[in-house]
């Protein structure tokens, strides 16, 4: 199939294209961050706005199944909209999301207040990765192209690697510039890991993605990093950009775990 999921009214049939490396019966949350990047763009909004932030809490890991999708706005303004997505899979629910909108309009900013400016190669300068955190079995990310500019999936310490989206999420439609940047961030932990992947699990419980603006292009950088603690959790934070420079920044909170032998 060349898409993450079928939508018919309020329901999101997903395709196995959707596996993550944990699981193939499980998604990657790449794809729920997606899916609910774009039932949040569909709700309507008063005055003209756009997403600022988006943090979704992944409740229980999301299946290969199909997703009902509720969505709710919880405060209506002038200036902001923040609204509630939930997806349920067999009545349970599987992800809750919060969702903030600002109103949108045009500004004249001072000459000297510019976009902070990339350092690193752009995807031309960087470099397809042949070794990918359970590639076997991570369907999802075989609908990707990636390009490392610093570290790599193998690689511990913090990493940077561009990624642009083939494979359509939602059928018939195409991929919105919220839509990649939500996707993209969910890469935090897995671009900049510090634990090697056959002998630690390192679960993101959580997503917030903050946006400055829109990102432009298919492109997205994410320029990661993470921190452990010593008590079982970590957090992984990246920031994002475009071939125009940084535009956001990303955050996912770890449940860190030994893998038994």
């Amino acid at each position: 199939m060349d898409y993450l999921y079928r939508v018919e009214g309020n329901i999101a049939h997903t395709h196995s294209c959707a596996a993550g490396p944990w699981s193939a019966d499980m998604q990657h949350g790449g794809a729920p961050a997606s899916l609910v990047s774009w039932a949040a763009e569909k709700i309507p909004t008063r005055e003209p706005m756009q997403v600022a932030r988006i943090t979704i809490d992944l409740l229980r890991p999301v299946p290969i199944a199909p997703l009902e999708i509720r969505s709710e706005v919880v405060r209506e303004g002038k200036k902001i909209q923040l609204c509630s997505i939930t997806l349920l899979a067999n009545g349970v629910e599987v992800t809750r999301a919060s969702v903030l909108k600002i109103r949108a309009s045009s500004l004249e900013l001072p000459d000297d207040i510019e976009d902070e400016r990339i350092e690193l190669p752009g995807p031309g300068g960087g470099e397809t990765p042949t070794q990918l955190i359970g590639s076997a079995s991570n369907a999802f990310i075989h609908g990707l192209s990636l390009r490392i500019v610093r570290g790599g999936f193998r690689t511990l310490g913090p990493g940077a690697c561009w990624f642009r989206a083939e494979r359509p999420v939602i059928e018939g439609q195409p991929i919105s510039a919220l839509m990649r940047a939500a996707m993209t961030a969910d890469f935090c932990n897995g671009v900049s890991s510090v634990l090697k992947f056959d002998e630690w699990t390192f679960l993101n419980a959580d997503l917030t993605v903050s946006l400055a603006r829109m990102p432009l292009g298919e492109w997205i950088l994410l320029d990661a990093q993470t921190w452990l603690g010593d008590n079982g959790a970590g957090i992984a934070f990246a920031r994002l950009g475009d071939e125009r420079g940084y535009f956001g920044r990303a955050v996912q909170s770890m449940v860190i775990e030994k893998r038994e032998a």
